[in-house]
């Protein structure tokens, strides 16, 4: 699993890692600015950056499921995409749109 690096809501520290400990102070402790992997906060953290991107380029969650998203019309141009932990499925009937989504992603 590989989670982007999330904004966090609340102040947190961790002691100085392994091998970057201050001689002179190896009781200081390192305030974190962004979420590290085994953070517990990390995923619900990536969860709500991705949930804001996704509706900032108009698609609109499930109300059934959170981790779907929806864009468009039946009829017309419609794409969906599905999240599990870190992994996605995108389908469209416009390969443009994908391309589109999928470079606004990265």
């Amino acid at each position: 699993m590989a989670f982007l690096p999330g904004d966090l809501d609340e102040e947190i520290y961790i002691l100085q890692p392994e091998g970057f400990v201050d001689e002179s102070n190896p009781n200081l402790v390192c305030r974190l600015k962004k979420g590290l992997y085994d953070l517990k906060q990390v995923s619900r953290q990536w969860y709500k950056k991705f949930d804001t991107f996704m509706q900032e380029e108009g698609f609109e969650r499930s109300g059934y499921d959170h981790c779907v998203y929806m864009k468009g019309k039946m009829g017309g141009t419609f794409t969906l995409l599905l999240l599990y932990v870190d992994d996605m499925l995108t389908a469209s009937n416009d390969h443009d749109e994908i391309e589109s989504l999928k470079l606004d992603m990265s």
